[in-house]
């Protein structure tokens, strides 16, 4: 194993943590402060969008650069991530990146035009594009491998409680306060998240991190700008408009293209030789459908809420927030029986019991109870649980602490195009079934086939996790490797 370089004091000369709690969980609560803030800006912003076109008097193309402008930010820095913080620091990076969302988030309360809010929310971007890959790597870093299940417990509370809680707050603070507010909600959490980074944190460099993969650095991001561009403009303006074709082609080419870079480039700015790993190949193909699927599901149904049945931005959020709910519950549960069933079988159940909940959303209508849809979406959330959990715990299973701020970089760009493809497939099948005139049945219909594409993306999940293998997991399940008669790995097998 290549030697690591901590910059950090040693532990006797180390700032004493608050109330005697351990370093990994310092690390988690800085971790979540910064995801969290990050994850629900963006559904935050969604709420918004109707009201900041009415206040700076912009038309559907321009203001849509709101929400366009941070996306092909992130796209730009989160492939970068990985090697920026192994080269610079952990620590450094993500402190930056928190301090960079942070007074972007208040540059964006201040903006007196549109293009100034354009511009913040891209400066918004390049700290978001390095919070969430960077903060991974540090988290599982801090986590032994045993531990991972744990982790990801705490990981999944600011991945399914920030966008869960985005349209509750948005939508009362749009309604009662302020738009500025949507974006000074973010004040608190980041300032609190900095200064707890900082006096505590302790940083974390790589000597094999090499040098800067300009190449590398120029095809990942301008391709996975143009595919995001693709996927997000596609469902509105057709895909076969010119636009559209011509970024996703041009994306899909750089792709290639970088491949052919990055396999060839002793440092490369991507480490895709880390998808020969059986365990982190399979387990991010399982996410891609599942995150699709669970983005897309939670994207189409506040339109349902709002748009036929009426409800308002908060209305809509407290009836989608029982997923949230579920996830939380069920994770705690997860998290202990991940070392003694392993993570292909709750995987695989998870993924059959989410798809048979979503398939009830194809049967809802105008007049079906609230609580009945709660009722969906908490059971859907306690199905997500067994998905993700195991994924964030296994997928880094065999990766070494050397790469892994290059593997959550990977992690973090897949899951991206994962969001955008699963919101463009939906929306997609939405629009091309939406009728022209005032069809309420028609447009009904139109939403179910959204939910049962939604539903058949989990499917497709439940099958690909049959691909995973609780052996290649074999160091986050086993507690004592040398228990050779009780091993979790003996009772995790077929």
């Amino acid at each position: 194993m290549c030697a690591r370089l901590l910059t950090a004091p040693t532990l006797r000369g180390m700032r004493r943590a608050p109330f005697d709690l351990e370093y990994k969980w310092l690390v988690a609560i800085v971790f979540v402060c910064g995801m969290f803030m990050d994850i629900m800006d963006t559904t935050i912003v969604f709420v918004a969008t109707p009201t900041l076109k009415t206040q700076f008097g912009a038309t559907n193309a321009s203001i849509e650069w709101v929400v366009l402008g941070y996306l092909l930010s992130l796209a730009i820095w989160i492939p970068a991530s990985g090697w920026i913080g192994d080269r610079i620091g952990t620590k450094k990076v993500f402190l930056f990146a928190l301090a960079m969302f942070t007074i972007a988030s208040a540059l964006c309360g201040q903006a007196h035009s549109l293009g100034e809010l354009v511009t913040f929310r891209v400066l918004q971007g390049v700290g978001g594009g390095m919070l969430t890959p960077v903060g991974t790597a540090m988290l599982f870093r801090a986590f032994p491998p045993i531990e991972r299940a744990k982790a990801s417990t705490v990981l999944i509370i600011p991945t399914v409680l920030a966008p869960a809680l985005g349209p509750i707050v948005g939508g009362w603070l749009i309604t009662d306060v302020s738009w500025r507010w949507i974006f000074y909600v973010n004040l608190p959490v980041g300032v609190v998240g900095f200064v707890l980074g900082a006096l505590y944190l302790r940083e974390h460099r790589e000597e094999t991190a090499g040098r800067f993969d300009l190449p590398g650095f120029l095809l990942s991001g301008a391709g996975l700008a143009l595919v995001l561009y693709a996927l997000s403009e596609g469902p509105e303006k057709g895909w076969r408009s010119s636009s559209v074709l011509f970024s996703g082609i041009v994306g899909v080419l750089l792709f290639a293209l970088l491949i052919v870079v990055e396999t060839r480039v002793e440092s490369p700015m991507l480490t895709l030789r880390l998808y020969r790993d059986r365990m982190f190949r399979n387990a991010n193909i399982v996410l891609t459908l599942t995150y699709g699927s669970f983005i897309g599901v939670l994207f189409i149904l506040p339109l349902f809420l709002q748009e036929l049945r009426g409800l308002s931005a908060i209305q809509s959020g407290l009836t989608t927030f029982p997923q949230a709910v579920g996830v939380i519950v069920a994770s705690q549960l997860v998290g202990r029986l991940y070392h003694r069933v392993g993570p292909r079988r709750l995987i695989f159940w998870g993924m059959v019991g989410m798809s048979g909940i979503t398939m009830l959303l194809a049967v809802v209508g105008l007049h079906t109870d609230l609580w009945w849809i709660r009722l969906i979406m908490f059971g859907r959330g306690v199905c997500v649980a067994f998905a993700f959990v195991p994924l964030q715990a296994a997928t880094y299973a065999n990766i070494t602490p050397e790469d892994t701020g290059r593997a959550s970089a990977i992690y973090s760009t897949q899951r991206q195009v994962a969001a955008a493809l699963g919101v463009a497939v939906l929306t997609t099948v939405l629009l091309t079934r939406l009728p022209v005139g005032p069809d309420v049945n028609a447009a009904v219909s139109a939403y179910h086939e959204a939910f049962f594409v939604g539903a058949c993306l989990v499917v497709l999940a439940a099958i690909s996790s049959l691909l995973i293998r609780d052996e290649d997991a074999a160091s986050t399940i086993v507690a004592h490797k040398d228990a050779s008669d009780s091993s979790p790995v003996a009772l995790a097998g077929d």
